[in-house]
């Protein structure tokens, strides 16, 4: 489904403060798995992510989604790639202090042109999956750790992509939430997402719902 052909990413190019983050990279994903990149910080994992997601380009090699190409894509379709092909769990979640989780869930379904009233009701049956559904009105800066996550997740799904990609997903949660975060994955996996996610957490990596798990470092895949 996802296919990489020689990507290599390199910042401040021809400058005294150059460096190359990813070096040639090849890699196949297929759909409907959850793939793990580990490696220490700095190997290039979260670089590699916000390309396959097209949030950055690379700066040489090529990408596939289902047979096409599109790190040559202008920027309006590779936004529109972005937004419908793929969900975002950033490490820090990124949700907007001040609003509430609903409005926060609901928030990148805004430019797809949907009327407010079938977003909410998307939005709503994805906290009640989420078991946030007492907590839509609720400020998230009010909300504990594990229910940041499953926010930032259920913003993640709202547009229903079919690739999920996490940073570090579990990297605020204790053992227990990060069991019940991996629960939740395998429910999305079954009903057909995809999942890359970057991650140092053994419970993560080590979790019987991975199907591949990809070591990183110095910018290759070891």
């Amino acid at each position: 489904m996802i296919e990489l052909k020689q990507i290599s990413k390199t910042y401040n190019d021809g400058k005294p403060t150059e460096y190359t983050a990813l070096k040639e990279v090849n890699l196949s994903l297929e759909a409907r798995t959850a793939a793990v990149f580990v490696g220490p910080s700095g190997s290039g994992k979260t670089t590699l992510l916000s390309i396959i997601g097209c949030m950055s380009r690379p700066t040489s090699g090529r990408i596939w989604l289902d047979g096409k190409e599109v790190t040559s894509l202008p920027e309006r379709f590779a936004a529109e790639t972005r937004r419908s092909t793929f969900g975002f769990v950033f490490q820090n979640y990124h949700l907007i202090k001040g609003l509430s989780v609903l409005e926060n869930t609901m928030i990148p379904a805004h430019p797809t042109g949907k009327t407010h009233r079938s977003v909410k009701d998307r939005a709503m049956a994805l906290l009640s999956k989420m078991n946030l559904e007492t907590r839509a009105g609720q400020k998230v800066e009010h909300l504990s750790g594990g229910e940041q996550q499953r926010t930032a997740f259920a913003r993640a799904l709202i547009n229903d992509p079919y690739v999920i990609i996490a940073d570090e997903p579990t990297a605020h949660l204790d053992s227990e939430l990060s069991k019940t975060l991996l629960e939740i994955i395998s429910g999305l996996k079954e009903e057909g997402k995809t999942f890359l996610i970057a991650s140092h957490d053994p419970l993560v990596y080590q979790s019987s719902v991975v199907d591949t798990v990809i070591t990183m470092r110095d910018g290759k895949i070891v």
